[in-house]
């Protein structure tokens, strides 16, 4: 290759990026950030766990939390190269043209360069500092998109079957309104019953019917949900194992003072606020080591072809080298200024947070302890609506009853049965909610929930 008038210079690293781990970085991840992704067939009945796992190895969003995981990883292994040397290669070749007699011809040069540097104040352990804490931040990250995943598909799960009991709680209305029309129309013909009567139970039939087909939507609805959840077309059709809904035999009371203490050990948000504050600690020292000296190694081998003077020349040369900043225009000031502001900052964020985790807590605490008593108060309605149905649709079988009495009681039923059903089924959402706001939602909390 021939250049004229300017030179080519070609530097290469020798260290170049590649596939492989030299750093063994990865075995930096906690455990519990791996994702085990083995192929569910979802041909098969699918369990809740199966659902869960679908949903964190296909929802896009623990792939970004996965990938921002690996990244900081990579920048512990890039922070880590720096206590190694570097050898770069450079070589140029250039043409000079010269009206001068003799002063035309091409320069050939090479050289190889290894440069280390022995000591910064610090600055290279407060780098690698505060990648290793920026790491156990993503780490915590991660697993806190990980459990919020986990509730999503959860939810999704039970509020299908939370759809699903209410369309069969409506269709069993829509049975007693059609008794109860069939029962007026049976009086009118025998003359026990006045035509508005049969108005009215119509009326009541074709609002149970309406009521049948709104549910009928909310459960395809909730199928969609669940499937868009999974990572599947909103469309598609998934077999489900029915969870076992048992309601619970006692007030669900526990120490709330404790839970939140535990949240704030193990909620993933207030880790990774901690590992952010050391990360900036970490910034901190850097900068300041940034106005300090540093003292590095040197050593270089050149060969120099010239076709001007018909000569060549080798030069090797090592040293030892010491650079003193003595003024950078206030930058090395304003950057440690800039780091401590960080810091402070990272500091208040985390007090944040953590009245944020303790009130998530107390709040979701406060609320399942109403479901737990929303259930038992529903199941005492239940029982009382399905008493009061029977005895008026025996009554009004018999002659001695009105259609309002009856069609009240049907009314107080179908309305006792769904809000049994919603206090059941919210009542499974919230326990798992409450797991997570502490920050332990995991198949443990989950087990046997749905064998």
């Amino acid at each position: 290759m021939r250049l004229y008038g300017w030179g080519f210079v070609l530097v290469v690293s020798l260290a170049y990026a590649s596939d492989n781990d030299p750093f063994e970085t990865h075995k930096l991840l906690p455990p519990s950030s791996v994702l085990s992704c083995e192929n569910v067939d979802t041909k098969r009945t699918l369990s809740l766990e199966d659902v869960v796992n679908l949903a964190l190895c296909r929802n896009p969003q623990t792939q970004i939390a996965w990938q921002s995981l690996l990244y900081q990883a990579a920048l512990v292994g890039q922070a880590k190269s720096s206590f190694l040397p570097t050898i770069d290669a450079t070589g140029s070749s250039a043409q000079t043209e010269s009206s001068e007699k003799y002063s035309s011809g091409r320069v050939d040069k090479a050289a190889l360069e290894l440069s280390y540097l022995l000591y910064d104040f610090g600055k290279r352990d407060a780098n690698e500092q505060s990648a290793r804490q920026l790491l156990n931040a993503a780490a915590a990250s991660n697993d806190g998109t990980v459990q919020a995943v986990f509730l999503e598909a959860l939810q999704a799960y039970y509020s299908l079957f939370g759809s699903k009991a209410s369309l069969d709680a409506a269709v069993e209305a829509e049975r007693y309104a059609k008794e109860s029309l069939s029962a007026s129309e049976v009086r009118l013909r025998v003359g026990t019953a006045t035509q508005a009567d049969m108005l009215q139970a119509k009326t009541a039939y074709s609002q149970a019917v309406l009521t049948r087909i709104k549910a009928e939507g909310n459960l395809r609805s909730a199928q969609g949900t669940l499937a868009s959840v999974l990572g599947f077309a909103p469309d598609t059709s998934v077999a489900l194992f029915e969870p076992s809904m048992n309601p619970p035999t006692h007030d669900f009371e526990k120490n709330v003072h404790a839970m939140m203490d535990e949240a704030q050990t193990k909620h993933p948000d207030l880790l990774a606020a901690e590992a952010t504050i050391k990360a900036k600690e970490a910034d901190v020292k850097a900068a300041k080591a940034d106005g300090k000296p540093y003292f590095s190694l040197s050593s270089s081998i050149g060969h120099t072809d010239s076709k001007i003077s018909d000569q060549d020349s080798r030069v090797s040369t090592i040293g030892l080298y010491v650079t003193i900043p003595i003024f950078t225009g206030y930058a090395t000031k304003y950057k440690v200024q800039a780091a401590k502001e960080q810091l402070l900052l990272s500091k208040a964020q985390y007090e944040k947070t953590r009245q944020d985790v303790a009130l998530n807590v107390y709040q979701t605490y406060q609320t399942l302890v109403s479901e737990t008593q929303t259930i038992q108060a529903s199941q005492d309605t239940l029982i009382s609506a399905e008493a009061s149905h029977n005895v008026a649709l025996g009554r009004y079988k018999a002659g001695v009853g009105s259609i309002l009495d009856l069609l009240s009681a049907q009314s107080a039923l179908a309305n006792a049965k769904q809000e049994y059903i919603q206090a059941l089924y919210n009542w499974y959402i919230e326990k798992a909610t409450l797991a997570k706001a502490i920050g332990v939602l995991n198949l443990s909390a989950i087990k046997g929930e749905n064998e």
